[in-house]
């Protein structure tokens, strides 16, 4: 009979802001250079964990958002305000879903109204 427990920190590899990548995988996952990173870091979109060793570190929530950036880059838009951008997209998603679910507390933030 198997074990209840998850070998190798299972729990880790669901989590996802556990900060498993290193800057270099990081960067080569996003198709982006370390500089980038370190860029999206002094605008403070993302804030990467420090290992024992003082080593950067990014969660796959950092690498999506600094995927979101990147291609907003691409597109020709300075690092800084892609950075504004992005923030504010989250913080109206946030806001959006918090209204939602005043709306309609009894459903939940997933369940939609019939009729609707």
């Amino acid at each position: 009979m198997p074990s209840q427990e998850q070998p190798f920190g299972g729990d880790r590899l669901d989590d996802d802001h556990y900060p498993a990548y290193t800057m270099g995988r990081a960067a080569e996952l996003i198709g982006a250079s370390p500089g980038f990173l370190r860029a999206l870091g002094e605008a403070r979109l993302i804030a990467p964990t420090r290992s024992d060793g003082g080593h950067r570190r990014y969660s796959r929530h950092q690498l999506r958002l600094a995927a979101r950036a990147r291609e907003l880059v691409d597109q020709g838009t300075p690092v800084e305000a892609a950075c504004r951008i992005i923030g504010l997209e989250d913080q109206l998603e946030d806001a959006l879903r918090d209204n939602e679910e005043l709306r309609h507390p009894a459903q939940g933030p997933s369940v939609a109204r019939r009729g609707e």
